[in-house]
This record gives C-alpha cells, structure tokens and sequence, in this order.
C-alpha cells in the first residue's frame, strides 16, 4: 500500500498506537509515504503534565519525550509500511538511539513538528533518522531503532 499525502486525525492514530494521555504524543499527521517517510506533529500546551515539575519556574519539554514522540511517529510510519494496525499483544521496543542531539528547547506553545524516514528494515528491526523542529529550528534529530513484538510471546514478532 503506497499512500501519499494523507493526514491522519488522532482518531486514526490511536488505532496505531496503544500510547494514551499522557504518553500519546503525536497529535495529527500530515504526510506519509509507505516504506519511506512520515511527517507528523505533536502540539506541545502549557497543560502537558510533565511541565508541573520540568521545569516549574522555565517549562521545557523533556528530551526524553522529544525521542518518544519521534519513536511513535516511527511506529506508525512501520504499521502503515506492514499495511496492519496493531493487535492488543503487539508492542513497539526500542532496540537503540544512536547520535541523538538536542538543539533547542521546547515549550508551551510550540508545535513540534517530526520528520521521519525509515533507513532500513533487517530481521525484525526497523532503523529510521528521525528529527523534530519547531518554526524550521531543528530541536532534536537522532537514529532510532525499533522492533514490532507480542506480549504474548516477546520473542516473537507481532502478527
């Protein structure tokens, strides 16, 4: 399945992801290309719960969840390529972050917008370039690698 230029609503993107409020942090997407590229973007509010205590006095979004955000953007880049939505027992792993470089901080306001592109794809593990940007500054670019599996046997692929 090659499809170009589709957005997808939250709606869609929750039948790609398990991730719920407050781990769900890819809020539309905008383009993909099968077994290519995704662009996705994550609306980053001053509600967002982890600005309570990163940090009280100067919110800034955790880079930790910059690369989470870009792994879920992945995901669904890598179900849409399967042409499968998930099951109950499908999960996505990180199996490496590779050259991960933060290059501005992110707050209340700002839309983070996720770029990513599948590199290669090798015995069950996906590797991908990824970056974020807001207003065209890149916040945070890295290589993710990942892998599909069940929770009901974790060394299995998913199905």
């Amino acid at each position: 399945m090659t499809t170009e230029n589709k957005t997808l609503c939250i709606n869609e993107i929750k039948k790609f992801l398990p991730h719920r409020y407050p781990m769900l942090l890819v809020d539309r997407v905008l383009t993909w290309e099968s077994g290519k590229t995704i662009t996705a973007i994550k609306n980053v509010t001053a509600n967002e719960e982890f600005f309570n205590g990163h940090f009280p006095h100067k919110p800034v979004m955790p880079g930790v969840l910059m690369i989470e955000a870009l792994a879920q953007t992945a995901a669904i880049l890598s179900f849409l390529t399967m042409n499968m939505k998930p099951d109950e027992n499908s999960v996505v792993y990180f199996v490496g972050i590779d050259n991960a470089r933060f290059k501005r901080p992110v707050e209340p306001g700002d839309q983070l917008k996720m770029d990513v592109e599948i590199l290669r794809t090798s015995r069950g593990i996906w590797k991908y370039k990824a970056q974020a940007s807001v207003d065209g500054q890149v916040a945070v670019e890295a290589e993710l690698m990942c892998t599909i599996r069940s929770t009901a046997d974790p060394s299995q692929p998913a199905a």
